[in-house]
């Protein structure tokens, strides 16, 4: 199995650049929405859904569908020539797959995230912020720094891609 941890990383760095386009897009409607009181009714947890919804969830959906295409990849893997591969048999990756992989890499660490921000922003009003609060957003940061770490560790496959049963290589194809 070939590691490709700096590939990888810049591909995520170019990904990421395209997420950002999608949250540019959505603070171009959401940021009006809150600062003219459109959301002032919504509890903490329901704009904690529709950040969900309308951020997390279609890039989610996004990675995996471009991650069980033909092309095998992200964007960004895409432009560092690499592909995701079934682990047991270097195949496609079905979109499931490419779901749960995808799930735990982004979703789960993001919505931790907003979890945290929506929770710190609603108790700080009170004064203190709870110790748990502080350990959700301190899971929230530490999840991506193991992955990262786990790039460069052993056979270079990370916790996710263990999940999914997947591996990344360079696209030969």
């Amino acid at each position: 199995m070939s590691r490709h941890p700096w590939e990888r990383l810049l591909a995520w760095l170019v990904d990421w650049a395209c997420v950002l386009g999608w949250v540019a897009v959505t603070a171009a409607v959401g940021v009006p929405l809150f600062l003219s009181g459109a959301t002032s009714g919504l509890s903490i947890v329901a704009l904690h859904v529709v950040a969900a919804v309308v951020m997390v969830i279609p890039v989610t959906f996004a990675l995996a569908a471009l991650e069980s295409s033909s092309r095998e990849g992200s964007i960004g893997k895409r432009v560092r020539r690499l592909a995701v591969v079934n682990s047991r048999n270097g195949g496609r990756v079905s979109f499931g797959r490419a779901l749960l992989r995808n799930s735990v890499k982004i979703t789960i660490p993001w919505l931790l995230g907003h979890a945290a921000v929506f929770e710190i922003v609603s108790s700080s009003e009170s004064g203190s912020v709870p110790p748990s609060i502080w350990i959700l957003t301190a899971v929230a940061y530490v999840l991506p720094v193991v992955y990262v770490v786990s790039l460069f560790v052993r056979s270079g496959r990370t916790p996710y891609d263990r999940i999914a049963r997947t591996t990344v290589i360079k696209n030969t194809r």
